[in-house]
C-alpha cells in the first residue's frame, strides 16, 4: 500500500525474489513526497557512529548498483549519480572539525568513500562561498530526480511481473508505506503521536550544470540550502522544514526565502530561470528514524514509513531488510528502526 519511495523500493525487493507483488496507491506512482524535485542523497557525518548512520552508509553504496539495475529493468532513468557534494570550510574551528572528519571517515567509511578537505579555487564558479577558501568534498553524497526514480522503480515492477493499480483492496502479505497520512492514522488509532508530517518546498531552476561546469557538476549544500544538478539540465534548490502548516502541497513565501539563501551562498545561480515551485509533506516517525516492521495487532501486515528527508537515500537498504522480514521472516531491522521505538 502506497506507491512512493518506501512502497517501490519494498515491492520492488520483493518481486526480485520471485513474491507476486501488487501495490496500490489511488495517488499512482510518486504522488506524494516522493514525487519532489531534489534529490539529495546525503550521507550522514562521519562521527560519532550508530546504527542509523551505518545503515544509511551502506544504502549509498548500494545505490551505486542499485539504481543502474533498476534502470536496466525498466528501461526508465532514475537521474541516478554518485557525483559527491561541496561544502564551504567558514573559520577555523570548522576547518578543524572538517579535518577530524577526514581522519574518521577513512575508518567509518571503509576506503569506500573520501571525505577530504580541498581548495576552492580549482571549482571556478560553482563553489559556494566559503571564507576560507576551503571545501569538503565527498564522495559519498548523490543524487536522482526523485519522481523520475519512483517510476524507473515501477518499470523495473513490472518487468518483473508486478502490477500497480490505483484502487482494490489489500490481499495477502500487507505492508503499508503510506506517508505522513499513515502515520496520522496510526497515531489516532493508538491515541498517542507515533509520527507526522513536515511540509517541505523546493524550486526548480532552468540550470545546464553539464554544461556550465562540466558533466557530474556535484551537487553543493551551505546553510541548510541543497543545491542539486540534475542531468537533464535543471538544478532543484531546497528545502523548507514546516511542522506547521494548512496548506500541504501549496508554496508560499518561505519558498522565496530558501531561493534567496540560495542566491547569496550561490551566486552562479543569478538569474536562472524558475520552472517550477514544489511543495509537500515528509513523513516523520517520532524517533526521526524510518518505521519499520510488524504492524501493531494486525498479523501479516506490516509498516515501512518514517523515510522523512532520507528516504531515497535509504531506500536500497529499506527494500532489503523488508523483503527480509515479509518473506523469509528474518529481522535485519536495526533497533532504532522498529515500529514499538515510536510506539
Amino acid at each position: 500500500m502506497g506507491a512512493g519511495a518506501f512502497g517501490l523500493s519494498v515491492a520492488y525487493a520483493c518481486a526480485a525474489r520471485g513474491a507476486q507483488v501488487r501495490v496500490i496507491d489511488p495517488g499512482g506512482v510518486g504522488a506524494g513526497s516522493s514525487g519532489g524535485i531534489v534529490g539529495a542523497l546525503a550521507p550522514h557525518t562521519p562521527e560519532r557512529w550508530e546504527p542509523k548512520k551505518q545503515f544509511q552508509f551502506e544504502a549509498l553504496i548500494a545505490a551505486r548498483s542499485f539504481w543502474p539495475e533498476v534502470e536496466r529493468l525498466g528501461g526508465v532513468s532514475s537521474g541516478y549519480g554518485n557525483t559527491g557534494r561541496l561544502q564551504p570550510i567558514a573559520d577555523q574551528h570548522g576547518l578543524d572539525l572538517a579535518r577530524e572528519r577526514v581522519e574518521a571517515s577513512a575508518e567509518l567509511w571503509q576506503g569506500k568513500a573520501l571525505w577530504q578537505v580541498v581548495e576552492a579555487a580549482p571549482f571556478g564558479d560553482w563553489a559556494p562561498f566559503s571564507a576560507t577558501g576551503l571545501l569538503v568534498q565527498d564522495s559519498l553524497s548523490a543524487r536522482l530526480h526523485p519522481k523520475r526514480a519512483c517510476d524507473a522503480l515501477a518499470a523495473a515492477l513490472i518487468a518483473l511481473g508486478g502490477e500497480i493499480v490505483t484502487s482494490g483492496a489489500p490481499e495477502g502479505v500487507v505492508v503499508w508505506a503510506t506517508g505522513y497520512q499513515g502515520l496520522l492514522e496510526l497515531s489516532a488509532a493508538r491515541g498517542q503521536e507515533v509520527g507526522n508530517g513536515v511540509k517541505g518546498q523546493a524550486l526548480l531552476l532552468e540550470f545546464d550544470a553539464g554544461v556550465r561546469v562540466g558533466p557530474g557538476a556535484p551537487q553543493l549544500f551551505s546553510g541548510g540550502v541543497h543545491v542539486v544538478p540534475h542531468a537533464d539540465g535543471t538544478v532543484a534548490i531546497g528545502s523548507t522544514s514546516e511542522r506547521y502548516f494548512d496548506l500541504p502541497d501549496q508554496c508560499d513565501d518561505q519558498v522565496e526565502a530558501v531561493w534567496q539563501r540560495a542566491l547569496a551562498a550561490f551566486p552562479v545561480l543569478e538569474g536562472a530561470p524558475v520552472i517550477r515551485r514544489w511543495a509537500g509533506v515528509r513523513p516523520r516517525a517520532k524517533t526521526r528514524a524510518p518505521m519499520l516492521g510488524q504492524y501493531p495487532g494486525r498479523d501479516g501486515q506490516f509498516i515501512a514509513n518514517g523515510g522523512f528527508k532520507i528516504g531515497f537515500g535509504m531506500a536500497p537498504g529499506i527494500g532489503a531488510v523488508m523483503a527480509d522480514l515479509v518473506l523469509d521472516g528474518v529481522d535485519n531491522i536495526p533497533v532504532d528502526f522498529r515500529v514499538e521505538a515510536s510506539l
